[in-house]
Order: C-alpha cells, then sequence, then structure tokens
C-alpha cells in the first residue's frame, strides 16, 4: 500500500468538478506504463488466490484496471455504468456523492449464483457508488464479493468504509 511511485504520479487537481473538492486524477497512473503495471501487479497479487470469476468495474475509470485485473486473473468482465449504456436489460440502483445524485446500471445477467465477484473503482470517497454497486451485485447472490479501489480518501466527512458491513473485504493501493 501506499507505492512511493504511484504516489509521486498521482496528480491533484483543486476545485473540480466544483469549488473545495480536491480531484484525485488517476489518468496520470494510467498513462504511465510503470504505474499501470504496478497497480494490475499489486492488484493481481491481493485477488490471486481468491477464486475470481468475474470483475465489475464502475463507469468509467473503474473499466481501466478493472478490464487488465480480470484479464490477469483469467476472469470475466462486467460494466457497471450510467443509465441508458447498456443495451440489454439491466438492473439499477440510485445514490447520493459528494456533489448530487446518480444511477448506475448493470446487466440482468452479468453474474450468476456460483460467481466470485471483485467490485472495482478508482476512489473511496463518501462511498455511494461502490455501495450502490455492491448492492446490485448483491442481487444476484454470488459465492462471495470482494471490493477494490486505487484511492482511498481521508479527508474530513469521506468516511466511505462506514457505508459497508465491517465483515466487507476492502482493499485500497494508496490512502491518501
Amino acid at each position: 500500500m501506499n507505492n512511493e511511485t504511484l504516489l509521486k504520479n498521482l496528480r491533484n487537481v483543486p476545485d473540480f468538478p466544483i469549488p473545495g473538492i480536491q480531484f484525485k486524477d488517476v489518468s496520470t497512473l494510467f498513462k504511465n506504463p510503470k504505474c499501470l503495471k504496478i497497480m494490475v501487479n499489486e492488484l493481481y497479487d491481493i485477488y490471486k488466490d481468491k477464486g475470481i470469476t468475474k470483475v465489475v468495474g464502475i463507469e468509467s475509470r473503474g473499466f481501466v484496471i478493472g478490464a487488465a485485473l480480470a484479464l490477469k486473473l483469467g476472469a470475466g468482465f462486467v460494466m457497471c455504468r450510467k443509465p441508458g449504456k447498456l443495451p440489454a436489460e439491466t438492473l439499477q440502483e440510485s445514490y447520493m456523492k459528494e456533489y448530487g445524485k446518480d444511477t448506475i446500471e448493470i446487466h440482468k445477467d452479468a453474474i450468476g449464483e456460483n460467481d466470485v465477484v471483485l467490485i472495482h473503482d478508482d476512489l473511496l470517497a463518501t462511498g455511494g457508488s461502490m455501495k450502490a454497486a455492491y448492492n446490485l451485485v448483491q442481487q444476484f447472490h454470488p459465492r462471495k464479493t470482494y471490493i477494490n479501489f486505487i484511492i482511498e480518501l481521508t479527508g474530513e466527512g469521506l468516511n466511505g468504509r462506514e457505508v459497508f458491513d465491517p465483515e466487507t473485504e476492502i482493499s485500497i493501493l494508496l490512502k491518501v
């Protein structure tokens, strides 16, 4: 956790998308091949023996590492997207985030009861989008569900872990 190379390459963008938000821009990690390799390899080491059969990536930054990790784990990749972006029947869940309300969807046939699922996103702040994704995944009754983030924000009012049951297995790469 808190790999120095990743921390040095993480960009902070003040007042985005609204004043007062200190946005942690992971695109600087994605464009750097060394950082990309570090992230995928560290996550692979965490999950290689967990029997993961599906990796769910949350739109859109969760698609980048989620798909790469699914490939390395030999698992399928499932997209969790904003409404109207998935072509077949979906389940949907709404949530509050730091600066408004949003909704995500997942295909109704995306996950089976025998799946072991890893849900991945780039950032844990208030936990809203991940909790919504977690709730969607639980509707499929998978054997096990894990949660992962690249970054966990630890600032005032950002207690994202608190929205999950303490037994939920959550891993992060960077705590800032």
